[in-house]
């Protein structure tokens, strides 16, 4: 095993997401568009002699045993042939709860990493079953590029956007996604959309008209569903999000914190981000794909 090795785990946007409706075991059905980014968490594998599995350098407030890198691990080591264990060391950089799926995409790279490291020979779709135990967004950082989701998350389609660049604010707050999907404000019923319809969207949206309908379909490209009860719920989102949008489309990624702004250039983006107060974390980040799947 090259232990010394470090895999990169990303983070992702999503470019909007409406919640359609519920199935009869609570979770929520959805239609979304998961633009991976270069924001990334860093990990490394180091093999130990017995068959445990640990985690190294975790937040003095992290369970290790919940942790999806451990979780992942686990679901993994009775595929082994032989005897394995394994210590997982974790470098943080994507925020924790804030719609960037910073652990699920940790989950998704210990499943690709370890698949290699144990010569699993497991292909994409079976480490996206796995994955899906873990959570709905693990299959997109498995599937590995810009993708339309269905179904709970899991249903995904290739989808190629032009290249774009992104401000990112983060408040200093965390969103729990439970929170938000249990809470009576958020809308279940948006009607769905076809990918075509999007794309036909997007394009008039690039290339205005003369239209009293265009900014209708700005904001219906960009809508998210969870936005109004994160920002009744977490006033630190509410105030971020009033400031970015002073600067372009504000738009809330998942279920939150974390707000992002599309630009055409890094130059643009690193322009706003230079006037971001203090207290928020930002980044600016470029689309890209997952650089660790092997097909």
């Amino acid at each position: 095993m090259n232990s010394a090795k470090t895999w990169l785990a990303p983070a992702k946007l999503n470019l909007f997401l409406r919640i359609t409706g519920r199935r009869a075991d609570g979770y929520h059905l959805l239609q979304t568009l998961f633009q991976i980014v270069d924001l990334y968490d860093e990990l490394k594998f180091h093999p130990r002699k017995d068959q445990q599995i640990t985690l190294r350098n975790q937040p003095a407030d992290w369970s290790e045993q919940q942790d999806l890198c451990v979780r992942a691990a686990q679901l993994l080591m009775p595929l082994c042939t032989k005897p394995a264990g394994i210590e997982i060391e974790l470098t943080k950089k994507i925020p924790t709860g804030a719609g960037l799926g910073g652990g699920s995409s940790d989950a998704a790279t210990t499943l690709i990493a370890l698949n290699q490291y144990w010569a699993l020979n497991l292909n994409r779709e079976q480490l996206c079953e796995i994955g899906l135990k873990l959570g709905a967004d693990v299959p997109l950082f498995i599937f590995g590029q810009t993708a339309w989701a269905e179904g709970i998350g899991e249903k995904l389609s290739a989808l190629e956007l032009a290249h774009r660049w992104y401000l990112i604010v983060t408040p200093d707050c965390q969103v729990p996604t439970a929170t938000i999907f249990t809470s009576e404000q958020l809308t279940r019923n948006s009607p769905s959309i076809t990918i075509r319809a999007y794309l036909d969207g997007l394009n008039q949206s690039n290339h205005p008209l003369e239209s009293v309908s265009q900014p209708d379909i700005k904001s219906d490209l960009t809508k998210n569903d969870c936005l109004p009860v994160v920002t009744s719920l977490y006033p630190p989102v509410d105030e971020a999000f009033n400031w970015l949008q002073q600067h372009g489309t504000a738009q809330l990624s998942g279920t939150g914190a974390s707000l992002f702004c599309q630009f055409e250039s890094r130059a643009a983006a690193e322009q706003v981000e230079q006037l971001v107060p203090t207290r928020w974390q930002s980044f600016v980040v470029q689309s890209v794909l997952h650089p660790e799947i092997d097909d």
